[in-house]
């Protein structure tokens, strides 16, 4: 048989496995229909079609298992819909954060955070935030957050300042976004280093640009709750082109080299094997030249595979998270002398990653009791991450500074909570939650 004869048999079998692969996906994974009461009516979850799975078989078809062209288009699409210069890849949301904190301490940059300085963030937050503070030896400094939006007070950040502050590290909470503007006018007055957390933000906007785009680094998330899914996975954004560098060592081994899978023998440098170490007397591989503590952090070829349909979604799936929390948002309006609903600033757009409520001090029943019922009635509902962060038992003995009070932060550990909008939700699902909501308020 000749190579030619073999190409085409080859190309006629990937035809046939992916027809194959989307008849699979009509008979098992359509989404069933929804019985109210009956049903489980999840806050999040992958939304997906027969797409993401004939790319991910595809990737499988190719077998290159590790990181590859999927990555690269991957990474190329993701930075060209935030708007960034470059888009490092990794494992999970909670090692972007990891190497992007990490990044910022290298004894590579010129002024690099060094153990016992100080990093301003929110107490109301989720841990993989504030771990790698720790984790770097760094001092985290805790600021009050506000009830409606749940995101870091911009106004307190002055307050939050000292001698030893040297970085500001902010999530967008649930898809809403930080007022960036205060944020950036604060760090660039006091040359500060700024890290967006936007795992919950993919598509939020904030005066008209993408978060992600405004701090020297940006996280991102594709856990299956998120904007866009790759199973696991996330990364790290940024237009610098050294702290890409720095980011890029740490999430491979601590390893310098900069070469793609691709590059020739000789390394993308054409000097693989010219690098120093002090007295050995003879040049070292590139490949084997670590510069960083380091990790294997890298994001594999078939979860790029199914992340590429997904960013091509992305505009539909953020639409339907704005329609689905504005029809909560005016469904839920005869209950706020009770429930304190989400609020935003005029100059955000956000995607919403969710919809989060908190029971007022004075109603009449407990977030437990509404959650109660909500779940009993087959309404998932999640509570706003760690709440207080410094009330958690893996938190509670971290060297850390409070800046203000954390009144509010308090009443988010006590009150608050959030259901889904995530792009699964349909008209019935939204309409059978909006009962809940009434027949349980026809009770108080």
């Amino acid at each position: 048989m000749s190579d030619d004869q073999i190409t085409l048999q080859i190309e006629a079998l990937r035809r046939e496995i992916l027809e194959k692969v989307a008849d699979y996906y009509r008979l098992a994974h359509q989404p069933a229909s929804f019985v109210p009461g009956e049903t489980f009516v999840n806050y999040g979850g992958r939304v997906y079609d027969a797409q993401e799975m004939q790319s991910a078989v595809e990737a499988i078809l190719e077998f290159w298992l590790t990181e590859g062209d999927q990555v690269k288009a991957f990474s190329e699409q993701l930075a060209d819909f935030v708007g960034v210069k470059r888009i490092l890849t990794v494992n999970s949301g909670s090692s972007a954060n990891l190497v992007a904190m990490t990044a910022l301490c290298s004894a590579q940059l010129e002024r690099p955070l060094r153990p016992g300085d100080e990093v301003i963030t929110p107490a109301a937050t989720f841990p993989t935030t504030v771990a790698p503070i720790v984790q770097n030896g760094l001092t985290p400094v805790f600021v009050d957050c506000r009830l409606g939006t749940y995101n870091l007070d911009a106004d307190l950040l002055e307050a939050a300042l000292s001698d030893r502050t040297r970085a500001v590290f902010v999530p967008h909470i649930l898809g809403n976004p930080v007022e960036m503007d205060k944020v950036m006018a604060f760090a660039q007055a006091h040359d500060l280093y700024v890290i967006e957390d936007t795992c919950d933000a993919l598509g939020s906007k904030y005066a008209g640009t993408y978060c992600g785009a405004f701090g020297h680094l940006a996280t991102f998330s594709f856990y299956p709750a998120h904007h866009i899914t790759t199973g696991e996975g996330g990364a790290v954004g940024t237009n610098d082109k050294t702290l890409y560098r720095l980011a890029h060592a740490i999430r491979d081994w601590g390893r310098d080299c900069w070469c793609d899978y691709d590059s020739p023998p000789e390394g993308a440098c054409r000097q693989r094997f010219d690098w120093d170490i002090p007295g050995l007397g003879e040049p070292y591989d590139h490949r084997y030249y670590f510069t960083e503590i380091g990790y294997n952090l890298k994001m594999t070829d078939i979860q790029a595979a199914i992340g590429r349909p997904q960013i091509a979604k992305l505009p539909a799936f953020i639409a339907a998270r704005r329609h689905n929390f504005r029809v909560l948002y005016e469904g839920l309006q005869p209950y706020v002398e009770h429930l304190v609903l989400p609020a935003w600033s005029p100059l955000a757009d956000p995607a919403w990653f969710a919809f989060t409520l908190a029971v007022r001090e004075s109603a009449p029943f407990t977030r437990r009791d509404l959650n109660d019922y909500l779940r009993e009635r087959k309404i998932e509902t999640r509570y706003l991450f760690a709440g207080n962060i410094l009330h958690q038992p893996g938190y509670r003995h971290i060297r850390h500074r409070v800046a203000t009070p954390l009144t509010e932060t308090d009443r988010v550990l006590r009150s608050a909570f959030f259901i889904g909008v995530y792009p699964g939700m349909d008209a019935a699902r939204l309409a059978y939650i909006l009962q809940v909501f009434e027949d349980f308020f026809r009770r108080y």
